[in-house]
């Protein structure tokens, strides 16, 4: 039977390798936007998407499973359309700091 184009390759285990829980903080860490990035990217579907399931993953290993599965709709509703970013705060508004949203 012919492989599939979509499957990943396998990956390679090695004893070297931090813990689950430690690669996938890592993860979450470089897939978050980062302040600088944020208005150019918060209303990218595919990034934060990633963002959202890699941080669901993380939630998962700390045997956390209510915030894993928040984190896991949410990603799915940017994958879906069903979810959009809300306006900025900060547009419109002179003199007034950044604030964070996430």
């Amino acid at each position: 039977m012919p492989e599939s184009v979509n499957t990943p390759a396998p990956v390679q285990a090695s004893s070297a390798v931090a813990n689950p829980l430690d690669l996938a903080q890592a993860l979450a860490l470089q897939l978050a936007i980062k302040p600088n990035d944020w208005h150019r990217l918060n209303r990218n579907r595919n990034i934060r998407a990633q963002e959202q399931a890699a941080t669901a993953l993380v939630y998962l290993l700390k045997n956390q499973p209510e915030e894993a599965l928040e984190r896991l709709q949410q990603a799915v509703g940017w994958l879906d359309k069903s979810l959009t970013a809300p306006p900025c705060p900060t547009h419109g508004h002179r003199g007034q700091g950044k604030q964070s949203t996430r």
